[in-house]
C-alpha cells in the first residue's frame, strides 16, 4: 500500500498530546523524588531532635525517693563533688542533673560542710533542697555553759552526746595535744570555751576538747586578751583566772565589771581576795554559801587564807567575763555581796561598815526564804 504524505506524519494534536504526557512523567517523578526526599529530611530531622534532646536533658529521677542514706560535704568541696558523691550513692541520676540544678539556684553556694541524710533516687532539685536545708544535717548539739569546771564540762557532754567519759579523761591527760596557748601552761581549767557545739557523727573526744580550745582562742582574739592583759598590769594567765572568778561571782551582765575591778582593788590593796567562789572549788561543792568550816579548809584556792589570786582558773569563763578581766569598771569598791538569791541583786561597798550592812540584808533575805 502506498502511503500518501498525510498517512506517514502524526496530526498536530497526537504530537502536542505525546509531549504533555511525557512533561507530565517527568514531574510526577521529580514529585516523587522530592517527596522521598522530604520524608527522609523530616525524619533525620526528627532522629536529630532526639539524639539532642537525649544529650541535652541530663539524667534525672522524677520519683518519690526511697530509703535512707548520709552523704557527707567536706569544707571545700564544689558542687561536681558533691555532685559525685550523690551519685554515687544513687542519690541523683547523674552528676550533670545536680550541677546544673546547682547552678541555676544562686542559694547552693551555702551548702554547709557535715553529714546530710537523704534519699535514695530523688530528683536534682529534691537532693538540692534537702542539703540547703540545716534540718536535714546529722548532727548532735551539746551546750557548755559558762561557769563549769572541767569536772562539770565531762558531765555535760557525756550526757548530750555518745562521747565516753573515759575518752574524754584520756584526752584531758595529753593536754600538749588540744592547741591550749602557750600561757595556759598545759592546764586545761578555764580553757574549754562554753558554747553549743554541733558534733558531727564519730566526732572524738580530743576533735571536741580541741574545738573548744579553739573557739577560746577566738574569744581572746575577740576581746584583744593579750594586749588587754598587759594594759591592766597582769599576764594573759592571770586574766583568765581573774575572768574565771567574775564568772563565778556575778550573777547578772551588769555586775560583771564591778566584781572586776573590786578583784583589781583588793589585789592593789595586798589583802585577800575572800571570795566564795574558790572555796567552792577547793571543796568540790556546787554554787552554795561556804560555812566557816569550808572557809577554813587548807588549800591554795581558798582566797580566805591565801593572798592574792588562786593557782588556776576555777571554771571556764565566757566571752563577756575575759572582756570584763581587762575592762573593769571604774570605782572604789572593795566589797560585793549578792542580797537576793532569786534575782543575783548584788550590792558593792567601799567601806567595811557598808558591806556589813548588805551582809545583813542577805542574812535577812535568807530568813525570809528558808
Amino acid at each position: 500500500m502506498t502511503l500518501t504524505p498525510t498517512d506517514a506524519r502524526p496530526s498536530r494534536r497526537s504530537d502536542r498530546w505525546r509531549h504533555v504526557r511525557g512533561w507530565a512523567a517527568v514531574l510526577f517523578s521529580l514529585a516523587i523524588v522530592a517527596g522521598l526526599l522530604f520524608a527522609a529530611y523530616l525524619g533525620a530531622n526528627t532522629a536529630l531532635a532526639g539524639l539532642t534532646q537525649r544529650f541535652d536533658a541530663a539524667p534525672d529521677y522524677t520519683g518519690s525517693g526511697t530509703g535512707r542514706v548520709t552523704i557527707v560535704v567536706e569544707e571545700g568541696d564544689t558542687a561536681a563533688d558533691i555532685a559525685t558523691r550523690l551519685e554515687e550513692a544513687d542519690v541523683v541520676a547523674s552528676t550533670t542533673a545536680f550541677v546544673e540544678t546547682a547552678a541555676a539556684n544562686p542559694e547552693s553556694t551555702s551548702i554547709q560542710p557535715g553529714t546530710y541524710r537523704l534519699q535514695r533516687q530523688v530528683s536534682a532539685a529534691e537532693a538540692l533542697a534537702v542539703l540547703l536545708d540545716p534540718a536535714s544535717r546529722v548532727v548532735t548539739r551539746v551546750t557548755v555553759p559558762e561557769g563549769l569546771r572541767v569536772s562539770d564540762v565531762v558531765s555535760a557532754v557525756t550526757a548530750g552526746t555518745r562521747i565516753s567519759a573515759d575518752s574524754l579523761e584520756a584526752a584531758l591527760d595529753r593536754p600538749d595535744q588540744l592547741g591550749l596557748p602557750s600561757y595556759a601552761r598545759d592546764r586545761v581549767e578555764g580553757f574549754l570555751f562554753p558554747a553549743t557545739y554541733e558534733l558531727e557523727p564519730g566526732t572524738s573526744a580530743r576533735a571536741l576538747l580541741t574545738t573548744m580550745v579553739d573557739r577560746f582562742e577566738q574569744a581572746a582574739r575577740d576581746v584583744n586578751l593579750v594586749s588587754g592583759a598587759a594594759e591592766m598590769g597582769v599576764s594573759p594567765y592571770e586574766a583568765v583566772i581573774i575572768a574565771s572568778l567574775i564568772e563565778g561571782e556575778a550573777q547578772r551582765p551588769e555586775d560583771y565589771g564591778k566584781v572586776a575591778r573590786v578583784i583589781y582593788n583588793r589585789l592593789e590593796d595586798g589583802v585577800a581576795l575572800q571570795l566564795d567562789s574558790t572555796v567552792n572549788y577547793a571543796t568540790g561543792k556546787g554554787a552554795v554559801r561556804p560555812t566557816e568550816q569550808d572557809r577554813a579548809v587548807d588549800s591554795p584556792y581558798n582566797t580566805y587564807l591565801q593572798p592574792g589570786l588562786p593557782p588556776g582558773p576555777i571554771s571556764s569563763p565566757g566571752e563577756a567575763a575575759l572582756r570584763a578581766a581587762i575592762d573593769p569598771t571604774p570605782g572604789d569598791w572593795r566589797y560585793f555581796v549578792t542580797v537576793n538569791l532569786n534575782t543575783g541583786e548584788t550590792k558593792f561597798a567601799v567601806s567595811y561598815a557598808d558591806h556589813l550592812a548588805n551582809v545583813e540584808e542577805l542574812n535577812r533575805w535568807q530568813l525570809r526564804n528558808e
